[in-house]
């Protein structure tokens, strides 16, 4: 009986017309962003009142914190590392009462080692809790978006860190005569633990129910011995909130470019520019919402030094020309990530390169904009050394090993400052569906980039134009991996995949 129940529930889930809630949702969300470009806010709280109650938004909350995060198994204080589709649907109903007047449970504390040896706390809120922020975001996303600086790029949808590390290179390159410029490379102290509940509050653009909603989120997470201040690190809204609370530093200072990811920043010195004059001004701007520079972290360095942003090295060459290279902290730890594989004793080595795949391609995903002809940076040694640890397992052949490395460290095509910015302040709320899919097609290289030609940059699945946060997966039509056919690869949403597997599984 309880099996027939639960099959019950399974396939109701699975029968929601997901790609509708998506059409109704981001109706709603385009219209709350153009009332509030045009100034119309009386308007916007209405549209958001309508968001909340929208059963739409409500179930894609729920999936989005069950199905499609990547935090999705992290367990909040309740215990609860996932939802059945009943409990999915119990959590659905409390949206549905209760969402204009959400009361928070407690956080879970995981402690996270930072690299100067020292932690710091996240802070996980319950599955339920979680679904309620993501709900909260969706409504409170398109009202700032409407607002932001184009010049802030972290936790931003449509926006990433390849936007700043090409506004990096705009600002240095030779044109712009980089090689006689500095930069501040800004810190700030304790970011989220820092923030002023006051300087979010003040700031949101929400009715009455939510604003509550969001207090009662920021309490949830306070710090006994700063009451008043910190956004918790972990909730689904907590890096929406930040950019909130900090919107506006990139302009205090007009003539000199701010390029801001989430707390991390760079502004560019002219060489005539009073860096302590900038730097006050900075000052001022933080101190209204209780926040500090860290002193000892805050340099002020010639571009010809070269400085760490973001993963990447930024330099300007003695002959002017702009250079960016992976780090040297982030190639130390995509080494001990492919070591860690390579040295683990408990699976051979063609699970080690499925694997490694992965972790390579990824990495050479977010570098593609940069110089990797160096051999460090093409990973030959770690090439070389998988190799040679591959071919002792199992006596594998020099043949066999070599294929097995191609696999695990697939190519990814890179060229320095290849990237294309998004166009000022233009945000997937907008509208414009044609220049998102065009350019969120954009970032996936080889055969997904190939399939999404194909398919107009459409979703091969639904027929939507990719315009959101969600990944686009490749998906192989006859669930063979190993057949890489044009004719067996389609490009589909994450939660479409997930549906087509479903399906077959069905079936």
């Amino acid at each position: 009986m309880g099996r027939h129940i639960s099959n019950r529930y399974s396939d109701l889930w699975k029968s929601e017309r997901w790609k509708q809630h998506e059409k109704n949702l981001f109706r709603l969300q385009r219209r709350v962003y153009k009332a509030v470009r045009v100034g119309d806010l009386k308007k916007a709280r209405s549209l958001q009142k309508l968001i909340m109650k929208s059963r739409s938004a409500q179930l894609l909350a729920v999936r989005q914190v069950t199905q499609l995060n990547q935090g999705k198994r992290t367990a909040g204080v309740d215990g609860k590392a996932s939802l059945n589709y009943k409990e999915r649907f119990q959590v659905l109903e409390k949206l549905g009462s209760s969402a204009e007047n959400w009361t928070h449970q407690g956080l879970r504390e995981i402690p996270i080692a930072k690299k100067n040896g020292s932690t710091r706390m996240l802070k996980v809120p319950t599955i339920q809790d979680r679904a309620w922020q993501c709900l909260a975001k969706y409504t409170l996303e398109p009202a700032h978006e409407a607002t932001f600086s184009a010049y802030s790029y972290g936790f931003r949808t449509g926006r990433s860190a390849q936007d700043a590390q090409k506004m990096l290179f705009q600002n240095l390159n030779s044109r712009k005569n980089g090689i006689n410029k500095r930069v501040i490379e800004l810190d700030i102290k304790k970011c989220f633990d820092r923030i002023s509940h006051s300087s979010i509050m003040d700031r949101l653009l929400a009715p009455a129910g939510l604003k509550i909603g969001i207090f009662r989120c920021l309490k949830a997470g306070i710090n006994p011995e700063f009451p008043e201040q910190g956004t918790p690190q972990g909730g689904v809204v907590s890096p929406l909130l930040a950019n909130i609370a900090l919107n506006g530093i990139e302009e205090i200072n007009p003539k000199n470019r701010c390029i801001r990811y989430a707390d991390d920043m760079v502004i560019i010195l002219k060489p005539k520019d009073n860096a302590e004059k900038v730097l006050e001004k900075i000052k001022t701007f933080l101190a209204e919402r209780r926040m500090e520079i860290s002193e000892e972290k805050t340099k002020i360095t010639n571009t010809t030094d070269g400085f760490d942003f973001l993963g990447w090295k930024f330099r300007v060459q003695k002959n002017g020309k702009f250079r960016c290279i992976p780090s040297e902290e982030n190639h130390r730890n995509i080494r001990e990530k492919i070591k860690t594989v390579v040295n683990n004793s408990n699976y051979g080595a063609e699970v080690k390169a499925k694997k490694l795949a992965p972790i390579v391609r990824g990495w050479r995903n977010y570098h593609k904009s940069c110089d990797m002809s160096s051999s460090r940076d093409s990973l030959w040694f770690m090439t070389k050394t998988a190799n040679r640890k591959f071919r002792k397992e199992k006596k594998i052949s020099r043949h066999k090993a070599t294929e097995l490395c191609k696999k695990a460290f697939p190519e990814v095509r890179y060229e320095q400052n290849q990237h294309v910015n998004v166009k000022g302040t233009k945000s997937p709320y907008d509208g414009d569906l044609v220049y998102w899919s065009n350019r969120n097609s954009k970032l996936y290289d080889n055969a997904t980039a190939k399939a999404l030609k194909r398919q107009n940059h459409s979703c091969g699945h639904c027929g939507l134009k990719f315009i959101n946060e969600e990944k686009v997966h490749l998906h192989h039509i006859d669930e063979n991996h190993d057949n890489w056919k044009e004719n067996n690869l389609m490009a589909v949403h994450q939660s479409c995949h997930q549906q087509l597997h479903w399906s077959q599984k069905d079936t």
